[in-house]
């Protein structure tokens, strides 16, 4: 709540709208009492980070009602928009009064490292932040349990497909981001947390761990072929050892991890060399 009323909560996510993880997430607030509308992609919008980006018809952005599976009650709608720019576009009051909060996911795959600068996840929710929003970005971490750790290289990747997404354990990313929510809730305007969670029964998450940013991301990009003119670029899980403290380090530890973002803004304590004007060149030619 704020104040004495339920909040605006718009949830979104880069997975496309009727994607699982978005559901759990609506639920989760719904079921607080929370005044809740979803708008999210039509379709996947993944690494699209904080893209401005959308589908028009005559300069005018397209988006269509829907209703999520088992969630009649709340007001959803499919944008063919990215997902920074629905989180803009709600901000405007495009799907009702603007939010108090912005939540985005649950993401299939963590958001961890400095590699969120290109999450389409993060994306919408520091969008959201630079209009005054507070906002939480939610991920599953599928690449950490069992075979398919962090460790296992190309066939941690290979794996993800083979498993049917509405068996992953949403709900216990949906109960983690529930229980940030008053203490969000009653933060600062433009407050960004970003939530990873183990892809494991509620009751195997070890615990909630506050972490730093990893200095790299869960998978990378490499170049698996080139050529004249042309470059062929693969995903694969990286192999670098997690820092302690990091969100892989507590993901790779079974915790789920939660870690404050910045909302971009400026360096004024870096000394930068400016160039001098035509009068004080002169003057020092002269000198």
């Amino acid at each position: 709540m704020t104040g004495d009323r339920p909040a605006r909560i718009l949830v979104t996510n880069d997975d496309g709208v009727h994607a699982p993880g978005i559901r759990r997430l609506a639920r989760a607030a719904y079921e607080q009492g929370h005044d809740v509308v979803v708008a999210a992609p039509q379709s996947e919008a993944s690494g699209m980070s904080a893209a401005l980006t959308a589908v028009t018809d005559d300069g005018r952005v397209v988006y269509t009602a829907t209703e999520l599976a088992g969630l009649a009650e709340v007001p959803a709608y499919g944008v063919a928009a990215s997902p920074a720019y629905i989180a803009l576009l709600g901000a405007l009051g495009v799907f009702g009064p603007p939010p108090d909060l912005v939540l985005s996911g649950i993401n299939r795959g963590a958001n961890a490292g400095h590699a969120v600068l290109h999450s389409g996840t993060v994306g919408a929710a520091l969008t959201a932040a630079q209009h005054g929003a507070r906002a939480l970005a939610v991920s599953l971490d599928v690449l950490s349990p069992a075979v398919a750790s962090a460790g296992s290289g190309g066939a941690a990747i290979a794996v993800l497909d083979s498993v049917d997404d509405e068996s992953r354990h949403w709900s216990t990313a949906a109960e983690l981001a529930g229980q940030l929510l008053p203490w969000l809730l009653d933060a600062a305007p433009a407050t960004v947390l970003n939530l990873n969670v183990p892809d494991l029964p509620a009751e195997q998450v070890a615990g909630l761990r506050r972490a730093t940013l990893a200095p790299f991301g869960q998978v990378q990009v490499t170049v698996a072929e080139s050529g004249e003119g042309f470059a062929r670029t693969v995903i694969e899980a990286s192999h670098a050892r997690p820092v302690p403290g990091s969100d892989l380090a507590w993901l790779a530890d079974g915790y789920a991890a939660v870690t404050a973002l910045r909302p971009l803004g400026d360096l004024p304590d870096v000394a930068i060399p400016t160039a001098r004007s035509a009068a004080d060149a002169e003057e020092r030619a002269l000198g």
